[in-house]
This record gives C-alpha cells, structure tokens and sequence, in this order.
C-alpha cells in the first residue's frame, strides 16, 4: 500500500509550483492502492487554507479529502501508532509529528511513503520513503 504526505496533496493544488503540481497530480492519480492516513489529511485540510489567495477554497479542500476517501483506504491513529513513534523518536533524529505519520504508515500496512521530508531516511524498518519531486526516483 502506498500513502502520501501533506506535502504531496498541498503540491497538487499549488499552481505557484507547476512542476511539483505535476508530479503530484501523476503520483496521486496512478496510485490504485493509496493510503489516506488520518494526519495528512488534517493537515492538508488545515494547510490548504494557504491556498485561498490562489482560488482553492476551504469547500474545495475538504471535497478533494471526501473525494480520495472514496478510493483509497483510511488509516486512523491508533494507541500502537503511538507506541511505535515513541521508538521512531528514540531511534532516528525525527519530530514528534514525522514520528507520528512514519508510526501510522508502519502500523497501517504502508510500504511506500511519498514525501519530499524524508531524503535522510529512504527507508525505516522497511517503510520505503521516495521523494516523488526529484529526478531519482
């Protein structure tokens, strides 16, 4: 199963970053097996707010979380979520909310991870992590 970053859906609807929004809207539209992790979701809903000056509107941004509701499965926080980003912090230099989403992916049956936050780390205990915004990839 695949899951993607706040970063990737704020990219997807930022018209500011034409090549990022093209990425993202390729990646976000060929994953058939896409993760919606409960965290992503609030934050994008929360940082799509930044958006408004460029015409995406707060309906708008909670219909395109409604929307990938409806084709990809949802993970919600669980207290084993925690747990594990409880190690996650003791073991990798992270903050407490990468933790917090690397936590759920693992706990969540995620496998890949498209973030651009992650270039340290490619892969935590078999979570494999891909910039989808480079040329690596």
């Amino acid at each position: 199963m695949n899951a993607v970053d706040t970063n990737v859906l704020f990219y997807a609807h930022d018209s500011r970053e034409t090549a990022k929004q093209a990425a993202a809207v390729s990646l976000i539209e060929s994953l058939h097996d896409g993760a919606l992790l409960w965290q992503v979701a609030c934050e994008y809903l929360s940082a799509s707010k930044k958006l408004e000056p460029f015409g995406y509107d707060r309906d708008q941004a909670w219909r395109d979380v409604r929307d990938l509701r409806l084709v990809w499965a949802t993970i919600l926080p669980s207290w084993e979520s925690l747990d594990r980003a409880y190690g996650l912090l003791s073991k990798y230099s992270l903050s407490y909310w990468d933790a917090m989403l690397l936590g759920a992916c693992l706990e969540g049956g995620v496998t890949r991870l498209f973030t651009e936050d992650f270039d340290a780390y490619p892969d935590v205990e078999g979570l494999e992590i891909i910039n989808p915004f480079t040329d690596s990839r």
